[in-house]
């Protein structure tokens, strides 16, 4: 059948060429405009915090991801001069449709002003430079407006050049890479065009997806960078197989020869990537969901890619193409096994046992630093401090509280119960609660708009902490206004309290993740098992396998607590130093580092397996499979790393930590566990790598 279809596309590979030209220009099109339909929010359907989003949205026409918040600071002001900024403001204000006054409450020398809308966020933030000249117009200069839309605003031009910047850098170093490892032929372009191929064509369909569902405002960067990589690694590992089957075969015969050994391998890492990240789809988050999709495009269309052009592009590179000018690069020996990495595999198969301790030893020592992961469901202080937004966030956290840029609101259904004295009695009765509470900043309510609806069925209040979004000070507020103080209020009989806003949200994102994740972790290892067991055709090495991949998991989450949480090596990776983590990093890491992790492992036990079934020893088919892909596993790690590596050179806390982690969670797996662990531990299975149910032994 893959006989069949290679001829196929080899028959009509100007069409198939053609096609892809195509699919790379509408993407790129697409890629120029796509930021203006991506955005964000931690909202977790179903749960309590979205009820009352819900009722915001509908009985009091807010939208609380639409919401600024403006801080004007003023010296010695009186009661008249305060009231006048804050008309001045909501003259400002009129320059948005819709919005409206939600709060103004001078505290310290500083007048903080909400002003809500109804738009979603990206509608939002397409009027923040409106909103800014209007207040500047109004005489108050010195305001600084922050909030979502403002903050999606000034982060997303940020975003692009931090893009821009590490796919330059990803570029360029990944063709050196190339240059160095294949060679000075025109063999080391074609895994760039075949990169270009994929993720343009990932970015066009993001593009559309964007304008059906929510799409993550870190897609592109995360696409592309990793994208890149991960596509010159397929690229690579069938380039150099073509270069070796070339030699001894015609150039259709050599495609097919390629297609059958290394194009099989890709197609199960490529499957083997797209589960891991598909898994991501069962956490009941938009948010993690659309990571989890734009995810599976890279390794899918990767595939589709690799079945149609990367035949087409060997086809026109033919012999001539491969053939090298005075440098045949690092993966140009003729004879692999005298090579350094045959013979770095048969020093360890001398003393295995010890090799698998030592490297096991150091190994638990790198993941130490894994106890002391902390989470938080978002780092709004975590942005570039030169944004307008930024300065207000730190204007905030000297003033007024880090929690005044992320309220709770609490969202009171009367049901068909009218306002009465009682119901007044226990607003107020509540609000002197809260007011008590040692974590609470301010309580503003009222008895009019904007803390009424036009019913009069609903009442809201807002609750300001006095720590920001991620702290677990907050976390703890939300648990308790929810365990015990929302729980024990005096409303009349048939009265419902929700719990809205950004705190709330965020608990209820971990909430989902950590129950989510169970399932997510066991469903991946299983069907993990399943595609490796048919492909080794062995019970024993898929497990081994999954050990390995969650050993470079458990080293990567360690390694971005020890740089983020105790900050090592922060000075010198230029990332921030926090005290917890972004949840939705770990998770992803989780997803995707269990595939490109048992990439590394396909690329080289697929080669073990053809040694073996050709009757050759356990001891030669793991040099044969390490001295014929080791090489290029090194090489496509190194590609891969300085791919990622573009996510930890920004300026956002959460893709620095992505970043982090995959470019260390890859380079350990790389070295320590593929050149030493693997090998020390197949020598010790010994004919256990192969036993199968129901199929005898090879000995």
């Amino acid at each position: 059948m893959l006989e069949r279809w290679i001829g196929g596309v080899l028959k009509y590979r100007l069409s198939i060429l053609t096609f892809w030209a195509i699919v790379i220009v509408l993407g790129s099109c697409a890629s120029f405009t796509i930021n203006n339909h991506l955005t964000t929010s931690l909202g977790v359907p179903g749960s309590g915090s979205a009820q009352a989003d819900e009722i915001l949205s509908k009985s009091f026409h807010e939208n609380s991801e639409g919401t600024f918040t403006v801080f004007y600071t003023f010296k010695n002001g009186t009661k008249d001069e305060i009231a006048g900024f804050a008309s001045q403001i909501e003259a400002a204000a009129k320059i948005i449709p819709s919005a409206k006054i939600l709060q103004s409450k001078a505290v310290g020398g500083t007048l903080f002003t909400s002003i809500g809308t109804s738009f979603d966020l990206p509608r939002a933030a397409s009027y923040t430079n409106a909103l800014r000249s209007a207040i500047q117009d109004q005489g108050l200069a010195g305001a600084l407006v922050t909030g979502p839309p403002a903050i999606k605003s000034d982060v997303t031009p940020v975003l692009a050049r931090d893009l821009h910047r590490g796919e330059i850098v990803a570029i360029a170093l990944g063709l050196l890479l190339l240059l160095l490892v294949l060679g000075f032929s025109w063999a080391s372009i074609v895994p760039l065009i075949f990169a270009s191929a994929t993720i343009t064509a990932t970015l066009g369909i993001v593009f559309l997806l964007s304008h059906l569902m929510m799409m993550v405002l870190y897609i592109p960067n995360i696409v592309e960078l990793i994208g890149l990589g991960l596509a010159i690694d397929y690229s690579l590992l069938i380039v150099q197989r073509f270069r070796r089957e070339i030699a001894v075969h015609e150039t259709d015969d050599a495609i097919l020869k390629t297609m059958q050994t290394a194009g099989r391998t890709i197609m199960i890492s490529g499957i083997t990537v797209a589960l891991g990240l598909a898994t991501l789809l069962l956490v009941p988050i938009p948010f993690v969901r659309s990571l989890g999709i734009a995810g599976i495009l890279v390794p899918a269309i990767s595939l589709a890619a690799t079945l149609t052009l990367q035949p087409v592009l060997l086809s026109y590179l033919g012999k001539a193409g491969v053939r090298t000018w005075g440098y045949s690069g690092l993966l140009g020996r003729k004879d692999v096994s005298t090579g350094i990495i045959a013979k770095s595999t048969r020093l360890v198969l001398k003393k295995p046992l010890l090799s698998f301790i030592g490297s096991s030893a150091l190994l638990l020592l790198l993941v130490a630093p894994i106890f002391a992961l902390h989470v938080t469901p978002s780092s709004l202080t975590a942005i570039p401090q030169n944004l307008e937004s930024a300065k207000a966030l730190k204007l905030v956290t000297g003033s007024a509280g880090s929690g005044a840029i992320t309220p709770s609101e609490i969202v009171i259904d009367l049901g068909p119960t009218h306002r009465s004295i009682e119901v007044s009695e226990a607003r107020q009765a509540l609000v002197e609660t809260l007011s008590k509470n040692s974590e609470v900043f301010l309580v503003a309510s009222g008895e009019k708009s904007p803390y009424v609806d036009s019913t009069g069925r609903y009442l809201r209040m807002y609750v300001v902490g006095k720590h920001d979004l991620g702290a677990m000070q907050t976390q703890e507020l939300v648990k308790s206004l929810r365990t015990e103080i929302l729980s024990t209020h005096a409303f009349p009989a048939g009265t419902k309290i929700y719990l809205g806003g950004a705190p709330a949200q965020g608990l209820d994102l971990l909430h989902a993740i950590f129950s989510a994740f169970p399932l997510m972790a066991l469903l991946i290892i299983l069907l993990t098992y399943v595609l490796l067991y048919r492909a080794f055709k062995s019970a024993i090495l898929p497990l081994k396998a999954i050990v390995l991949d969650l050993i470079s998991i458990a080293v990567a989450m360690a390694t971005v607590a020890a740089v983020f949480h105790f900050g090592i090596g922060s000075s010198i990776f230029g990332t921030y130093h926090l005290p917890q983590i972004e949840a939705w990093v770990l998770i992803f890491l989780f997803a995707i580092l269990f595939g490109l992790s048992m990439d590394y492992e396909v690329f080289i036990v697929s080669r073990m397996r053809e040694a073996w079934d050709r009757g050759e020893s356990n001891e030669s088919a793991i040099v044969e499979g390490m001295s014929h892909t080791g090489g290029v596993v090194t090489s496509a790690a190194a590609i891969l790393i300085v791919a990622v590596s573009g996510l930890a050179r920004g300026h956002f806390a959460g893709l620095q930590q992505l970043g982090i982690g995959l470019a260390f969670g890859i380079l350990i797996d790389a070295t320590i566990i593929r050149a030493i662990l693997l090998p020390s531990a197949m020598a010790l299975l010994g004919k256990w790598n192969w036993w199968q149910p129901s199929r005898k032994a090879h000995t």
